[in-house]
């Protein structure tokens, strides 16, 4: 349990609202702590989950907590906005560890927002969780040798500049991702970790920087044999949930991703699809160079998986697991 982050939201809330929470832990019992509130009405008690950070990938899973535990609550050092959105609209009540919170129960209706937490010291930051630093991960989690090529070889691989490349490795190797075996000789650890990370950074970092704009297809029926649409081998690739269907045949996509080297004329040419703000075709830059996909117009099942846990829907969250368990299982 990390107890720092539950006990630095109480004393964020008591100091910002006054309502008091003392921490009750319940070991054995398959969950963190339960907190009791003392509000103006009376005293609730609180099955609580903590986490560092919460992903779109995380929300499903926690969505099953709430429905088993009743009066449940998440607390976490950073909720983003839009997750935040997602949990209020769900009725779980979460707490962050700038003391804003929401819950809502029989008793209680409180929502309280703007309040930040304070640093007390500069946080440093690691070069393997930039933009820059995601692309070489992603290639490691493709092919856990290349740890052990050169840094000019892995800077051509990833596309990035020479000198990135040791910041990055120190990264890892400070999160302790990445061990030194022998005389320069590493190997790739906790990689089941690692993925996860990397999926929650790549939506927040890398893939908004890939960003080309929306789309939708010119005619409906376009969208409903949206399979015969032939793409570029090589320049255009499915991802998210196109790719998972093609993968699995285990969903019908509503949003189409798709990764590309083409300019925006050329996709309009050739696939009949127009701009547009709220359409939902989405088109990202490709970023990777020579590295291996699933086929020539489907992402590797890494990035697929990826696109897919981000939704935050079930139906994808479940056709990204598959893919994982085919696919990735054995390598991560």
């Amino acid at each position: 349990m990390e107890t720092n982050i539950i006990h630095t939201a109480l004393d964020n809330l008591k100091k910002n609202t006054g309502i008091a929470g003392v921490v009750i832990a319940r070991e054995g019992k398959g969950i963190d702590a339960e907190v009791e509130f003392q509000f103006e009405n009376g005293k609730e008690l609180f099955v609580v989950e903590v986490k560092r950070e919460i992903r779109n990938h995380q929300l499903d899973k926690i969505k099953q907590m709430a429905e088993k535990n009743r009066n449940f609550l998440l607390i976490a050092n950073t909720i983003f906005p839009k997750i935040k959105e997602e949990l209020r609209k769900e009725g779980i009540a979460y707490l962050d560890a700038a003391g804003n919170i929401f819950l809502k129960t029989a008793k209680t209706n409180i929502w309280i927002e703007g309040h930040k937490k304070e640093k007390t010291e500069k946080e440093k930051i690691n070069r393997a969780f930039t933009a820059t630093g995601l692309r070489v991960i992603y290639l490691f989690l493709i092919d856990n040798e290349l740890v052990n090529e050169t840094q000019r070889r892995i800077a051509e691989e990833a596309g990035i500049a020479l000198g990135n490349i040791n910041y990055i490795i120190n990264g890892l190797r400070e999160q302790e991702f990445l061990i030194e075996k022998g005389k320069k000789q590493y190997q790739l650890i906790n990689k089941n970790n690692l993925l996860e990370k990397w999926t929650g950074a790549y939506e927040e970092k890398l893939k908004p920087a890939l960003y080309i704009g929306n789309f939708r297809f010119a005619k409906a029926e376009d969208e409903k044999n949206w399979k015969q649409l032939l793409l570029k081998p090589e320049q255009t690739f499915w991802g998210g949930e196109p790719a998972g269907d093609l993968i699995t045949q285990y969903l019908a996509p509503e949003i189409f991703t798709l990764y590309t080297e083409e300019t925006r004329n050329e996709l309009i040419k050739n696939y009949r699809i127009v701009p547009a703000n709220e359409g939902n075709i989405k088109v990202y830059n490709k970023f990777w160079k020579d590295r291996e996909t699933f086929n020539e117009t489907i992402v590797h099942p890494l990035l697929a998986y990826t696109d897919l846990m981000n939704t935050g829907n079930s139906r994808c969250i479940e056709t990204a697991k598959l893919i994982y368990d085919r696919y990735l299982k054995e390598s991560i």
